[in-house]
């Protein structure tokens, strides 16, 4: 299929405090094999430290935008200006594979019924995280958990206008105790909603793994573990889903303290307490607004 004939695409971009990554990602898709795109760039920066990369590229379509920080809240100021046939959500220091939007355009245009597509997050050696399914699936609000993260999410623009925005309280820079999961937030509202949302592991973006401190790992365990914990309050899910993702990180504890490894430890223990926290502080904010 030519490329012309395939939908074309708004890539959402938030960034902040960076610009030789967004100069990557940037560069990425400057590579693509099918060029019906956009990007929309979310500028949370205080000054105009980006002009620069955006001067050397400017062979793409860039829309500037700008908006206060919080991942949620870039998002979702660039959502009213959406008008190409797929969206996606590029994270500004993912690289995305020279014809990967060729690809997934070429999903969508062979299955009309389809209304979104996630793939897998790997490193430059095309390794990923064990926990990352390796079966194709369709989502279900039970399945998505470990088979989606947003700069792999690519959906059609009906799909996103009948889920709406971002919760605003999730995602980095909320300043909430859960300020991760928006994605998978996201998700779970549009397949209750009905979309079929299919997950393809072969749909690969680049994304290394930052090496972090004992005390940042820590610190990633409670963060996202409380924004596991108030989504599964959030959506209703029942005990025989909660019971498993506090189970987990006991299981991974108990295995780290067996090897020896405090780092793994702290972090399991640290993502526990997170899941629970989140559970229960969502449970008494909706208690609280219920009043």
């Amino acid at each position: 299929m030519a490329s012309a004939e395939l939908p074309s695409f708004d890539l959402v971009v938030a960034t902040v405090d960076r610009v030789e990554e967004p100069g990557r990602l940037l560069g990425s898709l400057e590579r693509q094999t099918h060029r019906g795109f956009r990007v929309l760039l979310v500028d949370q920066n205080d000054d105009d430290r980006l002009d620069g990369v955006l001067d050397e590229r400017r062979s793409l379509e860039v829309v500037r935008l700008r908006s206060g920080r919080g991942l949620s809240r870039a998002r979702n100021a660039a959502l009213a200006q959406v008008r190409s046939d797929l969206v996606g959500f590029p994270d500004d220091d993912c690289v995305l594979p020279d014809d990967l939007l060729e690809r997934v355009a070429s999903r969508f245009a062979a299955d009309p019924e389809l209304d979104g597509l996630t793939g897998r997050a790997a490193d430059t050696q095309g390794r990923s995280s064990r926990s990352w399914a390796r079966d194709p699936a369709t989502l279900t609000r039970d399945n998505l958990w470990n088979r989606a993260i947003s700069f792999t999410i690519f959906l059609r623009r009906s799909a996103v206008a009948r889920t709406g925005e971002f919760d605003g309280q999730l995602g980095l820079g909320s300043r909430s105790p859960w300020s991760s999961g928006e994605e998978i937030d996201y998700l779970v509202r549009a397949v209750d909603d009905g979309a079929r949302i299919d997950y393809d592991p072969s749909m690969v973006v680049v994304h290394e793994d930052k090496a972090l401190t004992p005390t940042a790992l820590r610190a990633v365990g409670a963060r996202d573990g409380a924004s596991i914990g108030y989504i599964l309050r959030k959506h209703g899910y029942p005990s025989r889903s909660v019971a498993p993702m506090l189970v987990r990180p006991v299981g991974g504890a108990l295995l780290a303290l067996a090897r020896g490894d405090r780092r793994r430890l702290s972090f399991h223990v640290a993502t526990l307490r997170g899941r629970m926290r989140g559970y229960r502080m969502r449970a008494r904010s909706s208690a609280k607004t219920s009043e």
